[in-house]
């Protein structure tokens, strides 16, 4: 079976053309046009038309990953931090355009069904949790091998929880203000620009991620406060999710997810948090890497 998969990120678009189980056969991206919804929803439309053509075939199955989730009472999109899609029927006006039925879930769930399959890196967990640590933080939630979005379709959103037994002294209370106009949510705490704030406000110096990551790895000092912090609100984060879903695997992915110090020092810490004498719940980063949800989306239209 040929279908597509598209995954509708805030900054690049990808999509690919999958065959059989894991058969990628052809690969593009582009860039999304930031905070247009019109010309999101073209640049999509155009996306699945140039893969048609380069694999000679029309009118194929097509999976789409997005911010947020489509409501399950009025069709829309809702809590995505591309907020331009907020309010906007994007799964009725795509399947207007495309003249077919297409099918949609959250970029988090994507990557937990991907991450679920044969050849994820938790294939044959009976439950999967997946994170995403990128722009946002998201989360999706598979059990049996079948993705569970539940009757508000918002299972796995974690990242809008408030981040567990806050600490005081790092100023967790009452945290930073969200796009969602709430405070101290784990978004705002654990994603990317989370951490880059944490560094500015700690030290008062500008880094990106990557360079906060390079230079604790080298040794520096305030940098290597600053990914302990990361680290400490990380594991208590997920604590909160086992003590809760007492998930087989979590698989982590997005950018952060290529930080390999998490793997080891964050379950570490969770032991702390976690109601359990011992946790054999395992930490991986996605097998897939960056292009897991847009597999993920394929597979919206199982085999």
């Amino acid at each position: 079976m040929l279908r597509i998969g598209i995954d509708l990120g805030g900054t690049k678009i990808e999509g690919i053309a999958l065959r059989g189980a894991s058969e990628v056969i052809a690969r593009q991206r582009i860039a999304t046009p930031g905070g247009d919804y019109a010309a999101t929803m073209a640049a999509v439309v155009a996306l699945i038309a140039a893969l048609e053509r380069e694999v000679d075939a029309r009118d194929l199955p097509v999976g789409i990953g997005h911010p947020g989730a489509i409501s399950p009472f009025t069709g829309l999109i809702k809590n995505a931090n591309s907020t331009c899609l907020n309010g906007r029927p994007l799964k009725a006006d795509l399947e207007a355009a495309l003249r077919r039925e297409i099918r949609m879930a959250n970029d988090a769930d994507c990557l937990a069904l991907s991450e679920a399959q044969a050849d994820g890196a938790a294939a044959g967990a009976p439950c999967v949790f997946a994170v995403i640590l990128g722009t946002g933080v998201g989360g999706g939630l598979v059990i049996d091998g079948r993705l569970r979005q539940g009757p508000n379709a918002i299972a796995g959103e974690w990242g809008h929880n408030p981040l567990p037994w806050p600490r005081p002294e790092w100023n967790e209370v009452p945290g930073p203000l969200g796009w969602d106009g709430r405070h101290g949510a784990i978004e705002d705490w654990c994603s990317g620009v989370a951490l880059a704030r944490d560094h500015l406000d700690a030290t008062g110096l500008r880094r990106s991620g990557e360079q906060i990551v390079n230079l604790a790895d080298a040794g520096d000092p305030a940098c290597n406060a600053t990914m302990t912090r990361y680290e400490d609100r990380l594991a208590r984060a997920l604590a909160s999710v086992i003590n809760l879903l007492d998930p087989d695997v979590i698989v982590l992915g997005g950018g952060l997810s290529r930080i390999a110090r998490l793997y080891d020092r964050v379950p570490d810490i969770w032991t702390r948090w976690v109601f359990s004498d011992r946790v054999a719940t395992r930490l991986v980063p996605a097998r897939h890497g960056d292009s897991s949800g847009v597999r993920g989306a394929a597979w919206l239209w199982p085999l």
